[in-house]
């Protein structure tokens, strides 16, 4: 028993020890990446980076190139989890705001991979796979039903629901992929989670505006509840 119990926690200890040095070796990979790209980018520099050996780097990923197509799947994932939030059971207003901060909670925290996601696009993609480019299309089309269905519902105006989601991601992005001009533009050395913050508050304001999103009324607007207009 005791010696099960020990094995276990070896276990244990090395898997955490893994996750660490692929997590380590991975933010490593995105600084050398998003500064010098895929070509100028070297395993030797990602190791020195991270402070770990090479072998490390080949032992757990092999290649570059799977670190490259890891932190691009990585990425992807995240963008589908802030999705989550257009859900046809939502209200519109709460689900597009939801969905807008997540994108920019993303873009504060993962500014570097996002920068380097765009980088990949802008050189023609050759990295985002036929699988990758096929699942974020269906994706998209998925939650463009979400629209259409608000639309039809009266809940907000018909609009083309590609073309709503593509201004979504170039606002939200635009902070980590052209932070340089976000930062010049605001006057800010650096932005902060206040910045962030008044960026989902105008963004958010501006879309469900512009998309005539009918927004469920308050309590102060309904006005007083049956029970207190009969003990009027």
């Amino acid at each position: 028993m005791k010696k099960g119990k020990a094995a276990a926690r070896g276990v244990s200890a090395d898997t955490r020890i893994a996750a660490r040095n692929k997590k380590a070796i991975l933010e490593a990979a995105i600084g050398v990446f998003t500064a010098k790209g895929y070509d100028g980018a070297s395993i030797a520099e990602i190791a020195k980076r991270s402070g770990l050996p090479k072998a490390n780097v080949y032992y757990y990923f092999g290649s570059k190139e799977t670190i490259y197509r890891t932190i691009i799947g990585d990425l992807i994932g995240e963008w589908d989890r802030a999705l989550d939030h257009l859900d046809p059971d939502r209200e519109p207003a709460e689900a597009l705001a939801g969905y807008i901060r997540a994108k920019l909670d993303f873009s504060r925290r993962h500014a570097a991979q996002s920068r380097m996601f765009a980088n990949e696009a802008v050189h023609g993609g050759r990295f985002v796979t036929r699988k990758d480019r096929a699942h974020m299309l269906a994706v998209t089309l998925e939650k463009a039903k979400v629209f259409e269905a608000w639309a039809a519902a009266g809940k907000m105006n018909p609009v083309d629901p590609i073309h709503l989601f593509i201004l979504l991601w170039g606002t939200t992005q635009y902070y980590a992929d052209f932070d340089v001009l976000a930062k010049s533009h605001l006057q800010k050395s650096r932005l902060g989670a206040g910045d962030f913050e008044r960026a989902a508050e105008t963004i958010t304001a501006i879309v469900l505006k512009g998309c005539g999103v009918v927004q469920p009324a308050t309590a102060a607007q309904r006005g007083p509840s049956r029970a207190a207009r009969l003990r009027g």
